[in-house]
């Protein structure tokens, strides 16, 4: 990512969306971007492994969890999973784990918080589909911009 999330919002105003709430950067990567992909899914954290098995193409994985703090949705070895897959970052409306791994992971993530309970894993969700978080829809592919500053959505890419 070249372009600073500050200056698209300068520079393409309403058309870009900033990204409500407090997410904290956990992963090796500040900022990143990317076309997204969803999963919607409750303390199950079944279908974002599988979304982060599979070639990532530098997408971002949004995963909607309700912003649940009773367990993380994910951990050390999905960041590792998402980066050897070539995803570009993943934002957990919930928490996180691992919190030293992913901080050396080359990856972006981005969370409500951490919690070292892992998830239960009954197959539970649904992929890409429109979610909605952090004050937004969020439709596959979207586009997602995040650094240090927060993070911003908008139609497709920009410029």
């Amino acid at each position: 990512m070249t372009t600073p999330i500050a200056d698209l919002c300068d520079e393409y105003g309403d058309a870009v969306r900033v990204l409500d709430g407090d997410f904290t950067s956990y992963g090796g990567v500040v900022a990143f971007d990317g076309p997204i992909s969803t999963v919607a899914a409750f303390e199950d954290n079944s279908l974002v492994r599988e979304a982060l098995a599979e070639p990532g193409g530098g997408r971002v994985l949004v995963v909607a969890g309700g912003g649940s703090s009773r367990c993380a949705m994910v951990g050390g070895n999905l960041a590792e999973m998402a980066a050897a897959n070539g995803w570009a970052g993943v934002v957990v409306d919930g928490c996180v784990r691992d919190v030293a791994e992913l901080a050396v992971a080359p990856i972006g993530i981005r969370a409500r918080g951490t919690c070292p309970r892992r998830s239960v894993k009954q197959g539970l969700g649904d992929r890409d589909v429109t979610v909605t978080m952090a004050g937004a829809d969020l439709s596959p592919g979207m586009w997602l911009w995040a650094d240090g500053d927060g993070m911003v959505l908008a139609a497709g890419p920009l410029g």
